[in-house]
């Protein structure tokens, strides 16, 4: 009996000891989807749901109300920002006042009603990229010395000052214009060519390569910080240092001041080299037999991503009624005879690689066709000629390199993974993808196919479309 009752003890314990332990992971649980509801309400590719949006709407306000208090008690106590982060690209300082620049030293110094503390910048596009700001210099701002009296001005201007680098990757053309001359116009422009360009980290040959467009720019010569003496100091009314990058050979107009685009920029580059086509509508009645065919250029390269069968890509596009042109612009050197050249063309027609920047040149309404090396490279085409051509009002078109196409298959057996999965070879990193798809591959197009790319091309045209 005495065993009975003990048993039933055992059973109403481990009863109990059950209902507190389910009962205590209940309010667990509860507990993790408060702290979830609260710390992890928006996740990736979701929405916060109503009350939390709210919620969320007013806590980013009180937030900025907060920013933009600190912001005001700090400029009230000469701390205010001089240096914005305008995308993941680039940064920009700006100040106005007693400006004083000692290029050869890299330091702008700034009345201490301006700020009252140190910044320092590399006034190059590339911000994110180690490997290009190896070769920019870093830049200080800093108020005068304290007690001391500012560096004495040797020459006094009335126009603001812009400095940027043109250290980083330039020398190679998209990096040229992707990283400066673009990011240059949109910072420049708004000033009507009132503004004085100090160059940071020169390259004598590059400001002459670039020369006309720096000179569209800015009605002044440009300052080579590079090459100051000692004791020259520069004064200005306002400075900015570093260049404001949007996209990829891109401008954003809703970023920019007065609602300035890529169709000005291009406008800019007429006007700079002198170019006649606006657009690559036909001049004359269609039927005048004088009436100019349609123009092909094709881009050649020769160390890497060449044309194998060039001679018979041209005879071939020849044969559809095309005037063919080749050009070379590793090899060219007056960039305004390319642009000219380049402006002349209806198609534009070349394997990917910095050449094809040349499509800043083309009118509105021609065609660009990318040739894209075999790799599952349609990701690098896309994003750097791919998708800055529309706002460029060019026709994009790709041709797309297959395995018997590239000389690939000559070097690596039928089943090796480059290619077979170029997608492995990508995952091992920039470096071991652009030596075997970049640097060490050209490229024999089928004419039949690349054929019917050109047929389609054509249908682009505005010639085609004038005879619709």
């Amino acid at each position: 009996m005495k065993s009975h009752r003990s048993a039933q003890k055992a059973a109403v314990h481990r009863k109990t000891g059950n209902a507190l332990f389910f009962l205590a992971m209940l309010m667990a649980l509860c507990v993790l989807s408060l702290l979830k509801a609260r710390c992890f309400s928006a996740p990736l590719g979701r929405s916060l749901p109503a009350a939390d949006a709210q919620e969320h709407a007013e806590m980013e306000r009180s937030k900025g109300s907060a920013t933009a208090a600190a912001e005001s008690e700090a400029e009230a106590a000469g701390n205010r920002a001089i240096c914005f982060e305008t995308s993941k690209r680039s940064d920009v300082c700006e100040a106005q006042g007693d400006i004083r620049i000692h290029g050869s030293g890299h330091t702008i110094f700034l009345d201490p009603s301006i700020t009252d503390r140190e910044w320092k910048t590399r006034p190059y596009c590339r911000k994110h990229d180690p490997l290009a700001m190896e070769n920019v210099k870093e830049w200080a701002m800093r108020p005068f010395p304290g007690g001391d009296v500012p560096p004495l001005c040797t020459a006094n201007y009335s126009v603001p000052a812009l400095v940027f680098s043109i250290g980083g990757f330039t020398g190679n053309l998209f990096h040229d214009f992707t990283d400066v001359i673009v990011p240059l116009f949109v910072s420049s422009y708004r000033f009507n060519g009132e503004v004085r360009f100090v160059i940071a980290d020169a390259k004598p040959w590059w400001v002459s390569k670039f020369a006309l467009i720096l000179r569209r720019l800015s009605k002044y010569d440009v300052i080579d910080a590079r090459s100051e003496e000692a004791e020259a100091v520069r004064c200005f009314p306002r400075v900015v240092v570093g260049l404001s990058f949007h996209k990829e050979l891109g401008v954003d107009s809703s970023r920019t001041p007065t609602g300035y685009s890529a169709a000005d920029f291009k406008a800019m580059l007429r006007e700079a080299y002198g170019l006649e086509r606006k657009t690559a509508a036909p001049a004359g009645d269609e039927w005048d037999i004088r009436r100019k065919p349609p123009r092909l250029l094709i881009i050649s390269r020769r160390k890497t991503r060449a044309f194998l069968n060039e001679r018979g890509m041209a005879d071939m596009a020849a044969s559809l009624g095309f005037d063919v042109r080749t050009a070379e612009p590793e090899s060219v050197t007056d960039l305004a005879k390319l642009a000219r050249l380049v402006n002349s063309a209806d198609v534009m027609l070349g394997v990917h690689g910095a050449g094809l920047t040349n499509l800043v040149f083309l009118p509105a309404g021609a065609v660009l066709i990318q040739v894209v090396p075999m790799g599952g490279l349609e990701w690098l085409a896309r994003d750097t000629f791919g998708r800055p051509a529309p706002e460029m009002e060019i026709e994009y078109m790709q041709y797309v390199i297959q395995e018997d196409e590239s000389t690939l298959t000559e070097q690596y057996p039928k089943e090796h993974p480059v290619l077979k999965d170029p997608l492995a070879i990508q995952r091992q990193g920039w470096s071991a993808m652009s030596k075997i798809y970049l640097d060490n591959q050209n490229v024999r197009p089928h004419l039949g196919r690349l054929r019917n790319t050109l047929i389609e091309a054509i249908k682009h045209l505005p010639h085609a479309r004038h005879q619709s």
